[in-house]
């Protein structure tokens, strides 16, 4: 059994906990925050207790803890929890800062402890399964990318002043399953984003509509579209053109039926948010993590792979700022599947 300490209590913090307490080989043994009230309410609800960070981190009988806490934190925690004798499931991103991630990453490997980044989307069932026909060759080598990523609407703009932009704070989940699915980092990463849904946005220094394409060794290309607004949903979409083939993961939708009469056919709308698009992921997030710690496997998501994702999302924004193709940072560490 698992025992496990919950680093924040928020909307993330409250989905996590469920899934900790849910599982047949975890336990959720303490929740902390720094809203006292919140972890208190938490910890009530599982039977856990209320402690703060260092507390849980200092208590030899919790093996591992889940970092849900502000961005800002990510990198200091995984560093402690790590010293501490801790594995450690971190949310995205490792850091708003590359440099930060990388310092976090050599500390964290001094530890020999396991440390795994929260890109649930990799444990999607759709997306996962579109990976594994890749792998199983069913449309030959991977040639074409596109990634669509649509929220029905844009968070407040106090958080987007704190949030390390667009890139950094949205986007860096499609860099993440480019890597995944494409096998390896690109070459070349060319952006351009402009703030076209909330003049705000784009007056807090961000922006709220991007496209950036990514180029290859061998000449792939991956495609990727983000929008703070889609007004019909939460629109999450992935196709890939092989040499031999296409596959699509379309969207999750709230029901399954559709009308079909003579003025036309319609369906459902995508579900509205992430929680509900993304909470199998979740789940499924979880039970690796749980699996690889007790069985002494490989994370499935690694630390370098954050790094690899913000890498991209730094050299995103800074195409963005000067209309120029960027070359991520050097030495980036590839995908540990080959490309199909």
């Amino acid at each position: 059994m698992l025992r496990v300490g919950l680093l924040g209590a928020g909307r993330i913090g409250q989905v996590h906990a469920v899934n900790i307490a849910g599982h047949a080989k975890s336990e959720l043994v303490a929740v902390s925050d720094v809203f006292a009230a919140a972890s208190e309410s938490l910890a009530a609800q599982f039977g856990a207790k209320a402690a703060s960070s260092d507390e849980i981190l200092a208590d030899d009988s919790i093996d591992a803890v889940l970092v849900a806490t502000s961005t800002d934190t990510h990198s200091d925690l995984i560093e402690k929890a790590t010293a501490a004798g801790k594995a450690v499931l971190c949310e995205k991103p490792v850091d708003l800062s590359l440099a930060r991630a990388q310092a976090c990453q050599r500390k964290a490997a001094e530890t020999g402890k396991p440390v795994m980044i929260g890109f649930n989307r990799r444990f999607d069932p759709n997306f996962g399964a579109l990976k594994a026909s890749l792998l199983a060759g069913e449309i030959g080598k991977a040639e074409l990318l596109s990634l669509t990523s649509f929220d029905p609407a844009p968070p407040p703009v106090s958080y987007i002043k704190v949030s390390g932009g667009l890139f950094r704070d949205m986007m860096i989940h499609d860099f993440d399953m480019a890597t995944f699915l494409m096998g390896e980092a690109p070459v070349s990463v060319q952006a351009v984003g402009s703030a076209v849904v909330d003049p705000a946005i784009g007056e807090a220094g961000d922006v709220d509509t991007a496209v950036v394409t990514l180029t290859y060794a061998d000449g792939r290309i991956a495609v990727i579209k983000n929008s703070r607004r889609a007004v019909y949903g939460y629109d999450q979409r992935v196709e890939l053109l092989g040499s031999e083939g296409l596959l699509q993961a379309a969207n999750m939708l709230e029901n399954t039926v559709s009308k079909s009469t003579v003025a036309g056919v319609v369906s459902a709308k995508p579900t509205y948010f992430f929680l509900e698009r993304y909470m199998p992921a979740y789940l499924r997030e979880w039970d690796a993590f749980v699996t690889a710690v007790l069985e002494g496997a490989p994370m499935p998501v690694t630390l370098e792979d954050g790094i690899t994702a913000l890498a991209l999302a730094e050299a995103a924004t800074e195409s963005a700022k000067t209309g120029r193709p960027v070359a991520p940072a050097a030495a980036l560490p590839a995908a540990a599947e080959p490309v199909a």
